[in-house]
C-alpha cells in the first residue's frame, strides 16, 4: 500500500495506548469491536486521529513520490501501447494522492501542511521508490512486485474503520489491480521472448524481490504501533502475515513465468502449507527509510522541483476561486 508510517525506527516514541480510561472513549472502542464506521464529525481519541493522519498522510506522499520511477520511462516507453497504459497509470497515481490527502484533511490537517512536511523531510514515503527504475523490465517489476504488495496491504484497508479512508480505498484497489496485471503482463513478455529479454526480467526481480519484502514494514515484533492500529481496527493483519500471504501469492507466479527468486532459502513448507523464506537485510531498510536511500536525495529535489515550478498554477487557480466567489458574493446582494 505504499505505507511504512506505522512502523517507525527504533527509539521513536509510540502513539500511546488507548485503554478506556473516559467513559468516551469505552464508548468509541464499542463502535470499533462492532465494526461501526467512524466519521469526521464523531468523537475520536487524539491518538486515533493522529494515528490517521500519519498513515493516510504518509500513503499519500508515497502514491505523489511513486510517480517518478515510472514517469521515468514514459517517453521511452517500447511501443506507443506501452506508454498510453503507463501514462495511465502515472495518473491514477497522481490521482490516488488527490483521494488520500482529501480523506487526511477530513481529520483537521490542510493539504498544504502535510504537503510542506514531505518536502522539507519531515514526512516520510514508503523506502520502495528510493530505488532506481534502470531499464524497462523495471517498470514490469513495479508493477507485478510493487503493485502485488501494495493490493496486498491495501485490500483490509477498505474495512478500515474510519470510513472516508476505507471508501477510498475501494477505488484505489480497483485501479491498483489493473496496474498489478500491467506489471504482470510486461514480465511475461519479456519472460517469453529473446534470450536477453528473460535475463532483462531476471535481473529485474533480482533487484526488486527483497525491498519488496521490505514494503510491509518490520517484523511484528519491531513494529511499534501495530497491536494499537489493529485494536482500532486501522490495520487488520499483522506485518508478518501480510508479507507472507504475498510471498505465498507470488512465488507461484514467478515459477510460471519461468524466474528464479533470489533467496536460496525460499522453499515449500509442506507442514505450514506456505513458503519458507531467508532474512530480510533489516539494516538496508531502515538505511534507505533514513534518507540514505539510491535516490533518496533525488526524489526529494524532484518534489520540490514540480512544487516550485507549479506555484504559478496553484496562485492561479486561488485567484480564479476568489474571482469566482466574489461575483457569487454580488449576485447574492
Amino acid at each position: 500500500m505504499y505505507t511504512q508510517g506505522l512502523d517507525i525506527k527504533p527509539g521513536d516514541k509510540a502513539i500511546p495506548l488507548e485503554t478506556g480510561s473516559s467513559e468516551a472513549e469505552q464508548r468509541f472502542q464499542e463502535r470499533i469491536d462492532r465494526d461501526e464506521r467512524i466519521e469526521p464529525k464523531d468523537w475520536m481519541p487524539e491518538g486515533y486521529r493522529k494515528t490517521l493522519i500519519r498513515q493516510i498522510s504518509q500513503h499519500a506522499h508515497s502514491e505523489v513520490v511513486g510517480m517518478l520511477p515510472e514517469g521515468n520511462w514514459i517517453t521511452r516507453a517500447p511501443s506507443l501501447r506501452r506508454k498510453a497504459v503507463l501514462l495511465a497509470k502515472v495518473q491514477d497515481e497522481a490521482g490516488h494522492g488527490l483521494y488520500l490527502y482529501g480523506a487526511a484533511e477530513t481529520l483537521g490537517v490542510s493539504r498544504a501542511e502535510l504537503v510542506e512536511q514531505l518536502l522539507s523531510g519531515k514526512a516520510k514515503y514508503s523506502s520502495i521508490f528510493n530505488y532506481p527504475t534502470t531499464t524497462w523490465a523495471d517498470i514490469g517489476a513495479i508493477g507485478w512486485l510493487v503493485d502485488g504488495a501494495a493490493i496486498m496491504n491495501q485490500i483490509p484497508l477498505c474495512r478500515c474503520s474510519y470510513g472516508p479512508y476505507s471508501r477510498a480505498m475501494i477505488r484505489i484497489c480497483k485501479e491498483e489491480s489493473f496496474h498489478q496485471r500491467q506489471g504482470y503482463e510486461i514480465m511475461l513478455t519479456l519472460a517469453r521472448g529473446s534470450a536477453e529479454q528473460k535475463a532483462m526480467a531476471q535481473d529485474a526481480l533480482d533487484r526488486w524481490w527483497w525491498p519488496s519484502l521490505m514494503m510491509f514494514g518490520p517484523h511484528d515484533a519491531d513494529s511499534t504501533h501495530s497491536d494499537q492500529s489493529m485494536a482500532w481496527k486501522i490495520k487488520r493483519f499483522s506485518n508478518d502475515d501480510l508479507r507472507q500471504k504475498f510471498i505465498d501469492a507470488t512465488v507461484p507466479q514467478g515459477e510460471f513465468l519461468g524466474l528464479s527468486f533470489p533467496d536460496p532459502a525460499l522453499r515449500w513448507n509442506e507442514e505450514r502449507q506456505s513458503f519458507d523464506h531467508g532474512e530480510i537485510d533489516w539494516e538496508e531498510f531502515w538505511r534507505v527509510i533514513k534518507g540514505d536511500g539510491l535516490c533518496n536525495r533525488d526524489r526529494m529535489r524532484a518534489r520540490n522541483k514540480a512544487h516550485d515550478e507549479g506555484a504559478w498554477v496553484r496562485e492561479a487557480a486561488a485567484a480564479y476561486a476568489e474571482k469566482r466567489a466574489a461575483r457569487a458574493r454580488a449576485a447574492a446582494e
